[in-house]
Parts: C-alpha cells; sequence; structure tokens
C-alpha cells in the first residue's frame, strides 16, 4: 500500500529536544488525566445520536398534510352534496382526529428538542472543558 521511504521514517523518528539528545519525554495524551469527563461527554454522544424530537415533528408534519387532505375531501363532499353527506362527517372527524395527533406530537417534539438543546450545550461545554475543540492545543510544541 504505503511505501516506507527514508523520509517517512525521519519523521517518525523522536526529534532532538537539545543539540546533542533525544527526548525521552512521550507526550500523554490531551485530558488523559479526566476518564471521568471523557465518559460523561461518551454517555451524552450516545444519547443525542438518536433524537427523538425528529420523528416526533415528522409524525407532526405527515398528520397535518394527510389532515388537510380529508379536510380538503369532506368540504368537496358537503359543497356537493344535495343530501346530507355521511361520507363527509366521516371525512371530517378523521381530519379533526389527525390535527389532534398533529398537535400532541409537535408539542412533545418541542418538549424534547428543548431537552435535547440542553444537552448538547452540556456537550459542546464539556468538549471546551477539556480543549478538544482547541486546535492550538493539539499541536506539537
Amino acid at each position: 500500500m504505503f511505501a516506507v521511504t527514508p523520509a517517512s521514517r525521519d519523521r517518525n523518528r523522536p526529534r532532538p529536544s537539545t543539540p546533542g539528545g533525544v527526548s525521552t519525554r512521550v507526550r500523554d495524551p490531551v485530558n488523559a488525566d479526566r476518564p471521568e469527563l471523557h465518559s460523561q461527554m461518551q454517555q451524552l454522544q450516545a444519547e443525542l445520536s438518536t433524537r427523538e424530537s425528529t420523528r416526533h415533528f415528522a409524525h407532526a408534519a405527515v398528520s397535518v398534510m394527510i389532515a388537510s387532505i380529508f379536510a380538503g375531501a369532506a368540504a368537496k363532499l358537503f359543497w356537493d352534496s344535495v343530501r346530507t353527506p355521511v361520507l363527509g362527517f366521516g371525512a371530517a372527524a378523521l381530519a379533526l382526529g389527525l390535527v389532534i395527533y398533529s398537535t400532541i406530537h409537535y408539542r412533545k417534539a418541542r418538549r424534547l428538542q428543548r431537552h435535547e438543546l440542553a444537552r448538547f450545550e452540556t456537550l459542546q461545554q464539556l468538549r471546551r472543558s477539556l480543549h478538544l475543540d482547541d486546535p492550538a492545543s493539539l499541536l506539537p510544541r
């Protein structure tokens, strides 16, 4: 795959810290002394990997679209009917039920989104405290 050239071998050698000596100090990974913060960050990432609010927003949007189709059909049945449109009442009831369903899911999605945004803000603060988003701290000195 990759050819090892003398130049690439020189890149992997430890650089001398003094004019005549080789540095024996091995750099620890960034923030290796904070395993509890790393575990908390991994837990938050796992929680935020599935966004429940997105699913509820999608349910609300689809049910509103279907409710509008049924409401339009019910209106057309009422408009064109000479006698009492039994099917129109059924379509109107179904449209009303779908609107209620979409309202419930929309409220649930908003509540979950607030919690997800709060957890995301916590995750960002945690990443800042671990200096993971600071590229200057990752550069060699």
